[in-house]
């Protein structure tokens, strides 16, 4: 049931088909990591059941290079895991995940993934592992803006996009990502990502009111959360991070809690795991 992409590549349309059916909205945000370069086809080992040109289900595997307690390991990240509604409990789901874990227990130490529905990953050896959020105050002040909109339409731009993402430190010693670029678009390339060019990083937030919410800090280096503040040009009371901010040059109040985006994510673990017990999150931009 393992096939690849490179010497498949009728694949890629039936398994869209199925995906966007679990996950309407997802068909579009695969194509537009495609044209930013990065496509998750490049990264990704499927496994599969068909029946003709039809894929009945499907669970991916990305290998992904972390940094976790300051050390990086590679582990599997399992992604896409989906079954077309009219052809659930019929042992599927159970024999790909199955083959998936098989193949990675030969390469990989840990396998790690995202989901809102710990139940169906905990029988085959994954368990949850508390996140932390981070949260620093500030008295709001009216700063200069000093960032740009990323137009990921132009070709300059993307240029910019792809040399910042190979060029990026891990936003975190704790838990950060080293050397990726296809799951990154495929989870921020879709959204707004805005340029501080004195700073020479990219950055994935969100603002709503005077409250700010920090995803990811792409970039040759990480610069202290303050300077990235003072470039925000609406007023900033209160800061939300979503990764250990040991690299922001600031004092956070950590405490447990569960990563919402469009429903909750559980981060699930199979094998070891440095970062358990310590104040971590998976950054957006790395979930699959």
């Amino acid at each position: 049931m393992q096939y690849a992409f490179a010497t498949n590549p009728t694949l890629s349309e039936p398994l869209f088909d199925l995906i966007d059916t679990v996950f309407p909205g997802l068909r579009q945000v695969a194509l537009h990591a495609r044209a930013l370069g990065a496509p998750w086809e490049s990264v990704s080992t499927p496994f599969v059941t068909r029946e003709g040109t039809r894929v009945l289900a499907h669970v991916g595997v990305i290998e992904l290079s972390l940094i976790v307690l300051g050390e990086q390991v590679t582990v599997g990240s399992i992604h896409g895991v989906a079954t077309q509604p009219d052809c659930r409990r019929h042992g599927h789901y159970r024999q790909l995940i199955e083959e998936a874990l098989y193949y990675c227990d030969q390469r990989y130490a840990t396998q790690i993934l995202t989901t809102e529905h710990p139940e169906y990953f905990e029988p085959f050896g994954f368990r949850v592992v508390q996140e932390h959020g981070f949260t620093v105050h500030y008295h709001p002040t009216q700063h200069g803006n000093g960032m740009r909109l990323l137009d990921l339409s132009c070709a300059p731009d993307i240029a910019l996009l792809h040399r910042l993402l190979e060029t990026r430190v891990p936003v975190s010693q704790a838990v950060g990502v080293v050397n990726e670029k296809a799951v990154f678009c495929f989870n921020e390339g879709s959204r707004p990502l805005y340029y501080a060019e004195d700073l020479d990083v990219m950055l994935c937030l969100e603002q709503e009111g005077t409250h700010l919410t920090l995803f990811d800090v792409v970039g040759p280096q990480i610069p202290p959360l303050l300077a990235i503040v003072e470039r925000i040009p609406q007023r900033v009371a209160e800061v939300s991070i979503c990764f250990t901010p040991d690299r922001l040059s600031v004092q956070a109040e950590a405490r447990p809690y569960l990563f919402e985006h469009d429903g909750p994510s559980y981060f699930m673990v199979r094998g070891p795991f440095a970062a358990e017990g310590h104040p971590f999150s998976l950054p957006r931009s790395a979930r699959t």
